[in-house]
């Protein structure tokens, strides 16, 4: 029998913004158990992750680091291999790399970057996947496809970890979550809650939670037992409450002005999104999901609501 893997606690950093502030929340985190700290990806007031990652990687010794999740069209992928493998040589093998498509149109529209269709901007990041771990390799590759093309290159420094660190992609579509599940080592399931004016709450719930993990794993075949499946808060910050049902009525009213959609009560206490509850409830929720869909890698959010549960976890 496969023994069940334990829990990976991810929390976020944030609009933090003084190094001072990082690193006490770095340590903060890595003496409550969580697995690592991570840092948004986003043209807003917050810092850019990378050197967000720096500053956490210094300020511990065992805390991992990461974006949740770089945007793959704000950066060319050879450049981010460079960033992202000085911040692994740096960290003593502590990074993490996750990477999605990009979603956020009205950030495209500020830069004046174009924001293409699904497909086109899916294909890409499978294209920087390839030239990433091309560059993690320890020989000099080229690669020539649509969107990139690579002659002849040495991506140096190398990082610690080999052949390259962890991958998380992340995605809520078949089409993303299929190039997940065969290139990533974590699948961040994500709903498909896009704005506050759109996006579709089903997405939240465990049904469709279930539905993309048949795809991921039909998309991976052999190596889906080696995958690591992800969840994170959407469409309802992370709440502790000893108030379930009425936390739960108050999401159901927010996700039908927002989305025109209503779930029932069952369906948000029981949503992998939807992080509401006492500690006592979210301790058994978290098994849940780890015994019945797989689950054990959880970004929940900022740092303060989980804690609780975060430490009752942390060890199983």
């Amino acid at each position: 029998m496969t023994a069940m893997r334990p829990f990976r606690f991810y929390a976020d950093a944030g609009a933090t913004a003084s190094a001072p502030d990082l690193s006490h929340m770095a340590r903060h985190a890595e003496a409550s158990g969580y697995t690592g700290l991570v840092v948004s990806d986003h043209l807003r007031d917050q810092l850019s992750p990378v050197p967000a990652m720096a500053v956490i990687a210094a300020a511990t010794s065992t805390l991992r680091v990461s974006a949740f999740v770089f945007n793959n069209d704000l950066r060319h992928p050879a450049v981010l291999a460079q960033d992202l493998a000085s911040i692994d040589v740096l960290s003593a093998g502590r990074l993490d790399v996750a990477i999605g498509a990009g979603w956020n149109e009205p950030e495209y529209r500020a830069i004046g970057l174009s924001f293409d269709p699904v497909g086109a901007r899916v294909s890409r990041l499978g294209e920087a996947v390839a030239v990433l771990k091309g560059c993690f390799g320890r020989e000099p590759f080229s690669f020539a496809g649509e969107h990139y093309t690579i002659t002849e290159h040495d991506g140096l420094p190398k990082p610690v970890q080999a052949p390259h660190p962890p991958l998380l992609i992340g995605g809520g579509g078949r089409r993303l979550l299929t190039l997940a599940a065969r290139e990533a080592d974590v699948i961040s399931l994500a709903p498909r809650i896009l704005s506050r004016q759109r996006g579709d709450a089903r997405s939240l719930t465990w049904a469709a939670t279930e539905e993309k993990i048949g795809w991921v794993r039909e998309a991976a075949g052999d190596r889906f037992d080696d995958l690591e499946l992800n969840v994170y808060p959407s469409g309802w910050s992370a709440t502790l409450t000893d108030d379930l049902h009425g936390e739960a009525r108050r999401v159901i009213t927010s996700l039908r002005e927002r989305t025109a959609i209503e779930l029932t009560e069952r369906e948000v206490i029981d949503s992998p999104h939807l992080l509401i509850g006492s500690v006592d409830r979210l301790v058994e929720k978290f098994e849940e999901l780890r015994e019945l869909l797989g689950i054990t890698s959880l970004m929940v959010g900022e740092m303060g609501e989980l804690d609780a549960v975060v430490e009752r976890l942390a060890s199983r």
